[in-house]
């Protein structure tokens, strides 16, 4: 650890991430199987992408919102997950304040940006169901796009802001952070600074961003689910809820971990499972998300086997 000293107090300049670096001879292991999951990861989320952009029957809004969705996990898994395989191979834990404030500010914009996007899809879904008759109208090519670039700016101004603050903060005792990544709680927990203003402001934009997105979320599904209960045919009803299971689950997993990791009190006997719904919601959420959408969507597994014709590759 490197000090400094400043105004007779010793000044941390680096932090050490604790992460999985209690398991010295887990560390191949573990780089392995992240090196896969990166792998998997990028390809998955990178295809998806493409197959958006590429084939014109995926030139919808929820295809737009799936594309967009998988860009947001294609940045916060590559601003994780490289950082944590060098550390698995040179057991270099050690983060720089400066490279720990990029880290978050890199990781918050997207996870941000993810509950507004979630949010969007759920009120897509809705007029899909809900709404069918007036659903082109209302959910026009301008309204995505403008739901997009809010779900962005929200990210990056909220981001700008709190890092703005913290960059006031002075480090000069504990310097271990129990997380493979730099967290927002546990950096204002180890300052030595007054940290009230950056703990009312960070507490004020966590609440504005989840809350009302979360129910919004909520209450689209509710809809949802009664709109597909009135359906007469189960064959109705099976088609309806095969639009939105996906997005479902996707949901009910991003939120899920969220509470658990942020909301749900800290204990020292759930230390370990909540450091594994922290690498669920950051690591395994991206990886999980395509095989989700490509196994139970039937047009992006039809798009997929178009390109695959395309390129000579099938029988």
């Amino acid at each position: 650890m490197e000090h400094v000293k400043s105004d007779n107090k010793t000044a941390v300049t680096t932090f050490i991430l604790l992460g999985f670096g209690n398991a010295p001879e887990l560390q191949i292991p573990l780089f392995l199987v992240f090196l896969i999951i990166y792998s998997v990861t990028m390809a998955g989320n990178i295809i998806i992408i493409l197959l958006v952009i590429t084939d014109h029957h995926l030139h919808t809004p929820m295809y737009f919102f799936l594309g967009n969705l998988s860009c947001l996990e294609t940045f916060y898994t590559s601003t994780l997950l490289p950082r944590m395989l060098v550390s698995f191979l040179t057991g270099d834990r050690t983060i720089s304040v400066g490279g720990c404030y990029i880290q978050l500010y890199c990781f918050g914009i997207p996870a941000i940006a993810e509950c507004y996007l979630l949010a969007s899809m759920s009120y897509d879904r809705y007029l899909a169901i809900c709404k069918p008759l007036q659903y082109a109208t209302l959910m026009s090519r301008r309204l995505c796009f403008l739901l997009s670039a809010i779900s962005w700016l929200c990210g990056i101004t909220v981001m700008t802001l709190l890092i703005s603050l913290m960059s006031n903060l002075k480090y000069c005792g504990p310097h271990e952070i129990d997380r493979f990544f730099c967290d927002l709680a546990p950096l204002i927990n180890l300052s030595c600074s007054n940290t009230t203003l950056v703990t009312l402001v960070s507490l004020t934009v966590s609440v504005i961003d989840s809350v009302p997105s979360f129910l919004l979320t909520l209450l689209s599904y509710i809809s949802i689910i009664a709109a597909i209960i009135r359906i007469p045919s189960s064959d109705g009803r099976k088609k309806a809820f095969s639009t939105c299971s996906s997005h479902l689950i996707v949901v009910s997993i991003f939120y899920g971990s969220l509470i658990f990791v942020y909301v749900l009190p800290q204990k020292e006997s759930l230390r370990e499972v909540d450091d594994i719904f922290s690498v669920f919601y950051t690591v395994l959420t991206p990886l999980i998300n395509p095989l989700i959408y490509s196994l139970r969507n039937k047009e992006v597994k039809r798009a997929l086997m178009r390109v695959v014709n395309k390129c000579g590759i099938s029988k």
